[in-house]
């Protein structure tokens, strides 16, 4: 498969990758911890069929010590006895938070106070971040047909 434009070959694009990048660069540094970032990475990526942002997210997690056995449950969490609660919570919400459009009120109350009983305001305020990034991301790569299968863990460091 052929992308339909080269966002890393395009100056425009690149312009706005670097802005978006580097607010990724302030959710990396945060107190949310690294394995539930690329959780929920993972799991929007799989509920927006981007193919691209899966690849990199899996392969990164897996380099950064993360087992196949947690990666390949990441779309079965819920039934999974291999993530913690504040995971789950995690997780909970980048569903919600990424299917907005299929629940009237969007994010339901229930599932933000699950979140909020397992991470403090800064890391809610990274989690949510997170999940909005991703899914700009995601949208990006499956709006041009980004290909997957390439990536290499680092290699946009």
């Amino acid at each position: 498969m052929e992308p339909r434009l080269n966002l890393f070959g395009n100056d425009l694009a690149n312009q706005f990758l670097r802005r978006i990048n580097a607010a990724g660069k302030v959710l990396a540094d945060s107190g949310l911890p690294a394995s539930t970032q690329e959780l929920v990475k993972i799991r929007a990526s799989q509920i927006n069929g981007c193919g691209f942002c899966t690849d990199m997210h899996t392969k990164d997690a897996a380099a950064a010590g993360e087992t196949a056995v947690r990666l390949n449950l990441i779309a079965a969490w819920r039934e999974a006895k291999v993530f913690t609660e504040a995971e789950r919570a995690a997780l909970e919400l980048a569903e919600e938070g990424t299917r907005i459009a299929d629940a009237a009120g969007g994010v339901s109350d229930e599932v933000w106070e699950n979140a909020a009983k397992h991470y403090d305001e800064d890391q809610l305020a990274a989690l949510v971040s997170l999940i909005a990034l991703i899914n700009a991301y995601n949208r990006l790569n499956v709006l041009v047909r980004t290909p997957a299968g390439d990536y290499q863990p680092g290699m946009f460091s």
